[in-house]
């Protein structure tokens, strides 16, 4: 018996019966090659559908070449993609999953970049993805833009997909129809409701026309409450019982955010979960056959139950969660919730990947992306059992001990402090980043279910090494912040002129309370990312006015990339933090730092009582040094290797633990 009876309870989907409510939902992986779905595809979709997933949406296709968004997109307009999908769809339904793939085509707020191709849009609006204008469709390209939609379901029926969810999330095309900000058009394609939902009516009743009734439709969608032109609730529960009172779609699915912010589509560990039940709750109360969907920052199945048992939806999509870990569901069907690894909703390698148009992976789970080389996220067992002995407890040397412990290996870690977690730790002590720290109690459960030896307050030297019976040595010991100041932007300077005269911090030691700090405070940001962001918050959040410096163009530079950057910058805005962008500090002394601006050469002074100094960490190697000297076969991994963030230290954990 599960502890989920609402979220493990089956439901009747047109012709088929889910298992369960979990669906993983649509997400551009991006792993297409030539445009074609492979090997890649096969086993991240198979190792979901191995996990319990009860329905699956698949990467959206585009529906025409003016919808192609990324270099990973598969091919628009040709049937070639359908034995790869064929493969993938049966390989899914074999492990009792329904799979469908999501249509889509985002107007006008295309990318030119991949496409060469001008943005479709009802009006010839500007994208709002970049700095592009789009392309007032005429009536003869809306009807090829509605075949494209038409066509792309037959592949889909063809390659024995389920059914299609048609897209009109975060002001797409369609939603760009219905809105009346975006479709200003005075045709038979704008202006009344009837009109403004014709097209989307049409690719429906065509879609269900060419492929029959025993075909899923799915209608995904989105609001995001605060940006006046987008559709509100009541718009969009008119709309959808539009849709509905045809017979013609099976579910809806309700996502959060849209093109005008899009910060809110892929929700960040700064913002509240559950994000869409207000509309899912209104939907169903209005809506007669589709089921409905909640997607929007579910993450745990305590959320996930407490959104189904109220009632307010039919079923949820577990997106992020199913990546991090893609045997959530069966976790959660076993009641073993403390079992799985919990997505830390930072997005750095989801669409941080992404946004810089590679395939996706995870922090947490390195195996995203690599199914078909590793074997999916399980572990074959050694041929022959070792001991192993791991030294450093930070993420690489969690993650090595897990693993190889998984494969029957006997393990010893060895940790210097009386925590697990290293530095990494530390993060989760910053404000709104707890995932971190229940990261490290999950990684804790694991290897004490593995029956793995820790030893806490060791510190491992090489005589440690030669006297024990080891088999195989790994040392992760990590990185340390430099003692010296030494800023990138000024690289004749060894050291930070006026070091000497105190109360200049690493970012490690205000989170781990070694520093002892004034009232004002400088952050020098170097990496743009959380450790200096994080902190800097973190102070101004304790009564500290915080003055952040940093060399990049924007505080929080590097956090672009995972649409976090403008959260971060809103909240120390708003705690009255001051920003100095495209600046170095050029001396310390005992009441402050002379500052240069990098754009002019103008020097200023800014009184503070402390420095925190966020720059390149070194490594940690001279156990690894002095192993090599005496030729000790052993495997340095992760910050102790080369500093740098934490999937790549899990990445090579999880690779050694494999290989050894």
């Amino acid at each position: 018996m599960t502890a989920y009876k609402h979220l493990f309870s089956p439901v009747q989907l047109r012709h088929k019966t889910l298992k369960n409510r979990v669906v993983f939902g649509a997400h551009t992986a991006n792993m297409a090659k030539d445009g074609l779905p492979g090997d890649q595809h096969l086993g991240y979709y198979r190792e979901r559908a191995l996990g319990g997933a009860g329905m699956m949406v698949i990467e959206p296709v585009p529906v025409h070449e003016a919808a192609i968004l990324t270099r990973g997109n598969f091919r628009p307009n040709d049937d070639a993609v359908i034995p790869g999908f064929r493969r993938i769809t049966e390989a899914v339904q074999a492990e009792g999953t329904v799979i469908l793939q999501q249509l889509y085509h985002v107007g006008q707020h295309s990318d030119a970049d991949n496409a060469y191709f001008p943005g479709w849009s009802p009006s010839g609006l500007p994208s709002y993805h970049d700095s592009d204008g789009s392309h007032a469709m005429t009536a003869a390209e809306i009807e090829e833009t509605i075949e494209g939609f038409v066509q792309s379901a037959r592949r889909c029926f063809e390659a024995g997909f389920d059914g299609v969810e048609v897209w009109a999330a975060y002001h797409s095309m369609l939603d760009q129809f219905w809105t009346p900000w975006s479709n200003r058009r005075d045709d038979q394609w704008g202006g009344t409701l009837e009109n403004r939902t014709r097209m989307s009516m049409e690719v429906i009743r065509r879609i269900r026309k060419l492929c029959g009734e025993d075909f899923i439709i799915g209608l995904a969608i989105s609001y995001q409450p605060g940006v006046e032109v987008h559709l509100q609730e009541e718009a969009l529960s008119e709309i959808i019982a539009l849709h509905d009172a045809t017979g013609m779609i099976d579910y809806v699915t309700v996502g959060y955010g849209s093109y005008f912010d899009f910060t809110k589509i892929i929700p960040n560990f700064t913002t509240a979960e559950k994000t869409t039940v207000d509309l899912t709750t209104a939907l169903k109360s209005s809506v007669k056959q589709a089921l409905i969907t909640s997607e929007g920052h579910i993450r745990t199945p305590d959320n996930a139950e407490a959104v189904l048992s109220a009632g307010q939806a039919d079923l949820v999509s577990i997106v992020r969660g199913q990546i991090a870990d893609p045997h959530w569901a069966n976790k959660a069907k076993d009641a073993r919730p403390e079992d799985i690894r919990g997505c830390l909703s930072c997005n750095q390698m989801c669409w941080g990947r992404r946004y810089r148009d590679y395939w996706i992976s995870c922090v947490v789970n390195p195996s995203v992306g690599r199914e078909h080389e590793w074997g999916g996220d399980r572990f074959t067992p050694a041929e022959k059992p070792k001991k192993v002995l791991v030294v450093g407890g930070g993420p690489a040397g969690l993650e090595a001990a897990r693993v190889a412990a998984e494969r029957g290996h006997q393990v010893t870690l060895a940790e210097a402090s009386d925590k697990l977690g290293g530095q990494y730790r530390l993060a989760g002590l910053q404000p709104r980043r707890t995932q971190i720290t229940d990261l490290m109690d999950w990684f804790e459960r694991q290897l004490t279910k593995l029956q793995v030896k820790i030893d806490y307050n060791s510190y491992i030297e090489v005589e440690d090494i030669k006297d024990g019976d080891w088999d195989e040595v790994i040392v992760a010991t990590g990185s340390l912040p430099p003692e010296t100041g030494f800023q990138k932007a000024l690289p004749h300077l060894e050291t930070l002129p006026g070091i000497e005269h105190g109360n200049v911090w690493s970012a490690e030691d205000v989170m781990g309370k070694a520093a002892r700090l004034g009232e004002r405070v400088i952050v020098f940001d170097q990496g743009g990312n959380w450790r200096g962001g994080g902190t800097a918050w973190h102070l101004a959040e304790t009564g500290h006015k915080v003055t952040v410096v940093t060399p990049d163009a924007m505080v929080g530079f590097e956090l672009q990339r995972t649409a976090t950057d403008f959260h971060l910058r809103q909240r120390l805005a708003k705690l009255g933090t001051d920003f100095i962008t495209e600046s170095v500090i050029l001396e310390w002394t005992s009441e402050g730092a002379k500052i240069r601006s990098l754009l002019t050469g103008e020097e200023s002074f800014i009184e503070a009582n402390s420095l925190v100094m966020a720059t390149t960490n070194h490594a940690v190697d001279e156990l690894s040094n002095e192993l090599t000297a005496l030729d000790y076969n052993h495997h340095l991994i992760g910050d102790a290797s080369a500093p740098r963030q934490a999937p790549y230290a899990i990445y090579e954990g999880r690779k050694i633990g494999m290989g050894v």
